[in-house]
This record gives C-alpha cells, sequence and structure tokens, in this order.
C-alpha cells in the first residue's frame, strides 16, 4: 500500500539528532520519511547533487523544515566560500528546499527553535544595525528565511519548539486534522458526483442552445451572422484559456511571491521568441536584488520551464526547448 512521502529539511549536523528522532516518529506512525541521510535521494550523476533534493521534494506529499541556529550550506549555483560574513546574503540548500515545496503547493510544516524565534524579535527592530550580536544563529540569512516564510499569504504553519516532544505533539494535531478533513472531502464524494452529473447535462443544454442561437442570429440578420459568431467563439476560447493559466502553479508563484501581474505574465509567455526573453521580463517586474537572483534561481528550474511550456501549449503557441544549463543572471 503506497504511504505518504515526508520530506524532512533541515541543515544536518546541528539538528541530526533532532532529524533521527523526527525520523523514527514519521516511520512509527507507517509513513515514509525522506532525509538526506537516510540515503532515500536518487541522486542523478549529471545534475548537482542539492538538484537532486529539490526534485525529491517535488515528490512527497508533506515538507518539513526545521530552522535552528545555522543557515547551511549554498546552494551548487553559488560560488562557495570557505568563510563568509555574517551578514552576507546567499541562497542555502535548506531554502531552495523549501522554494522548491511551495512551487508545488505541499502541505509544509515550519519548526523554529524558540531561542532562534526569539532572536528573531530582536532582529525585526534592529535590521540596519550591523553592530549587534546575536547569540544563536550563525548568518543573518536565517532571519531573513524565517521573514520569508511569514511573508507567504498561505501554507506557511509555524510553530517553535525546545525540545522534541513538542514537536511531536504539534504534529501529530496537525495530521490529525488534515485526515478529519480527508474524512469531510470523502463524505461528500456522493455530492460531488451528484454536481458532476448535473454540469455534464448543462453542458449539453448550452450546446443545443448554442445551436439555437446561432440558428436564430442566421435567421435574424444573415449578413452579421458569421462575424458574430467567429467573434464570440474566440472570445469564450480566450476566456477558458486565462482560467485555465490561472491555474498553473508557477504562474500562481510568480503573483503570489514576487507580485508580478497576470496580464505581464500572460503577454511574456504568448509573445517571447525565445525562453531568455521570458526570464529577462519576469526579472525586470522585481525591484530587489535578492528577490531578483532567488527569482532567477526559480525560473530556470526544469519544473518552471515545464509549466511555463504547458502555459504556452494552453494558448496555443510552440513550447521552448527544455534545458538544464544555467544562465549567468
Amino acid at each position: 500500500m503506497a504511504r505518504p512521502r515526508i520530506f524532512i529539511s533541515s541543515t544536518y549536523y546541528d539538528l541530526k539528532h533532532l532529524r533521527s528522532s523526527l525520523e523514527n516518529f514519521v516511520d512509527s506512525l507507517g509513513y515514509e520519511s525522506i532525509l538526506s541521510e537516510k540515503g532515500n535521494i536518487a541522486y542523478t550523476p549529471e545534475i548537482p547533487l542539492d538538484e537532486s533534493c529539490y526534485r525529491e521534494v517535488q515528490n512527497a506529499d508533506l515538507f518539513i523544515l526545521i530552522i535552528g541556529g545555522r543557515y547551511g550550506s549554498e546552494t551548487s549555483k553559488h560560488q562557495k566560500k570557505p568563510n563568509r560574513g555574517f551578514f552576507e546574503r546567499y541562497e542555502s540548500i535548506t531554502k531552495s528546499e523549501y522554494a522548491s515545496a511551495i512551487l508545488r503547493d505541499i502541505p509544509t510544516y515550519i519548526l523554529i527553535e524558540s531561542n532562534v524565534h526569539s532572536e528573531y524579535q530582536t532582529f525585526l527592530k534592529n535590521k540596519d544595525n550591523e553592530d549587534i550580536v546575536y547569540a544563536h544563529v550563525d548568518s543573518v540569512n536565517v532571519f531573513y528565511l524565517i521573514e520569508h516564510i511569514l511573508s507567504q499569504p498561505r501554507n506557511n504553519p509555524i510553530h517553535t519548539f525546545e525540545r522534541f516532544s513538542d514537536i511531536e505533539f504539534w504534529l501529530k494535531e496537525q495530521w490529525a486534522g488534515l485526515f478529519k478533513e480527508l474524512l469531510h472531502r470523502l463524505s461528500s464524494q456522493q455530492q460531488i458526483a451528484t454536481l458532476s452529473s448535473e454540469v455534464t447535462t448543462l453542458n449539453e443544454i448550452n450546446k443545443t442552445l448554442k445551436t439555437y442561437l446561432e440558428a436564430i442570429v442566421f435567421k435574424v440578420s444573415p449578413e452579421n451572422a458569421a462575424g458574430l459568431i467567429k467573434t464570440e467563439a474566440q472570445r469564450l476560447k480566450e476566456a477558458i484559456q486565462v482560467n485555465e493559466l490561472r491555474k498553473n502553479p508557477f504562474i500562481r508563484h510568480l503573483r503570489d511571491e514576487f507580485n508580478i501581474s497576470f496580464n505581464t505574465i500572460f503577454k511574456a509567455i504568448y509573445e517571447s521568441k525565445k525562453y531568455d526573453d521570458i526570464v529577462q521580463k519576469m526579472i525586470d517586474e522585481v525591484d530587489d536584488d535578492d528577490q531578483k537572483k532567488h527569482l532567477y534561481s526559480l525560473i530556470n528550474r526544469i519544473d518552471a520551464q515545464k509549466d511555463i511550456n504547458a502555459a504556452r501549449e494552453i494558448l496555443e503557441v510552440k513550447p521552448f526547448l527544455l534545458r538544464r544549463r544555467r544562465l549567468t543572471p
């Protein structure tokens, strides 16, 4: 029987005992825990190791992010430095794993050490003060990661903890609520089936009405009928396309996280002749340099390219060839 796959993301050395306890807890519930040190991530030789982790995140059913005092190693797209300054900004593997989960809208649970969360409140009051010394984190990026998570409009439940029992209790409560919601949905299946049948009937009625109306238009105004019918058919087609595009995961992510308007995204996807053009048009819509780098990292991933190609197919324009190489921003 298929089991829920739960990806556990965090820095390793400072949280390895907590990761081990969480692995045992998840496995005891009959679920499948996914951790990099467990050896159940399929690494592919032609791509960097961290890219394999991001891909595995997208195959998970639930995502747990633990935030402690360490920010973690740089992603493969960054030039690694042995000693980074406390206030130096960069993207970590842990943050990128979280971004992959959010991109696929995987149910996500955020756990933050109490000391780190308390110190985050101090950071908020001293953002511009680089003379302050923080006791519980090794990089200011930890605070910016928390700030980024809190800025999400949804799917960002946060719980602070001091010991593992705090985590265990909270996750049991959260997953019990998720299970109850699933039972509620199952009990509503009959109503959904009935509604689906009614929708099918309405679709058939609409087809019949369309035929009747076209016949009436041809009879009342034969000289304008063909043009009117063609115009309305095109309008209906465009409305359906727009509705489908709004469901696209990456388009939703561009709107929610980077505040790029739907019309701008629509035009970029439809009019661009090269994938580079879309990348540049999206980057140009973002003012903050860190956000530009984050967007650049996301939009060049294979999954983002697939979503954009899916959107182009809806718009009936030729999709782009997928590529694995990175461009220079």
